[in-house]
């Protein structure tokens, strides 16, 4: 199932933020080679964890990490102002835009996760009447959104090949909706019980769905 856990809750489910973090070392850090600090307990963490981001989180049925994104409003420090706003060309600045990173997949997932995790990230523009999010990717990751059908609006890069980074923005269009529900094998119906369990409100449509 998805949970949507704010990050001030996540003590609340200590096997699910301790797999999570210790997933996110596995994949940044060890095989991705970021350089990103991991603790001494395994965690990998950093200074946007402490500003009480909204996490979607993919839980395997054993109740362990499976794959998750962190939100964050684009309002104050957020990592594309801080490191990569020579990319967008701008400071962006909106409560209607929020900044998806950390997508980390668990060395477990299936070929289904990715396409769940994007289903929930649709479920928060539609709820909270979002205009867009934002995320930084690199090249690797090109090849998963357009494989789920959640290609972003690219608005700035740099580098090749491999290499290559760039900064893009995901609106949201039902037909994308409906196309990735198929591929992540649920129905609407699930999606939205899973938002409605972890804020205790059902989606309330705040744009045209």
């Amino acid at each position: 199932m998805i949970r949507f856990v704010y990050g001030d809750e996540m003590h609340n489910y200590p096997t699910l933020q301790d797999t999570m973090h210790r997933d996110r070392a596995i994949q940044f850090k060890q095989r991705l080679g970021w350089d990103v600090a991991v603790d001494e307990i395994g965690w990998e963490r950093d200074e946007y964890d402490a500003l009480n981001p909204l996490y979607v989180i993919w839980e395997t049925p054993g109740g362990r990490h499976g794959g998750s994104m962190r939100f964050l409003p684009m309002a104050g420090r957020r990592m594309v102002n801080d490191h990569f706003s020579h990319l967008a060309d701008t400071q962006i600045m909106s409560p209607f835009i929020w900044e998806c990173t950390r997508f980390c997949l668990s060395p477990d997932a299936n070929s289904r996760t990715a396409a769940l995790l994007s289903v929930a990230g649709g479920e928060l523009v539609r709820a909270f009447g979002l205009s867009h999010v934002l995320g930084v990717f690199d090249a690797r990751m090109v090849r998963i959104y357009n494989m789920i059908g959640t290609a972003p609006e690219v608005i700035g890069s740099e580098g090749h090949g491999r290499d290559k980074i760039s900064v893009g923005l995901w609106s949201y269009r039902d037909e994308d909706r409906r196309r990735v529900l198929r591929r992540a094998g649920i129905s609407s119906e699930i999606s939205e019980a899973w938002f409605e369990r972890s804020f205790g409100r059902p989606i309330k449509l705040s744009i045209a769905a």
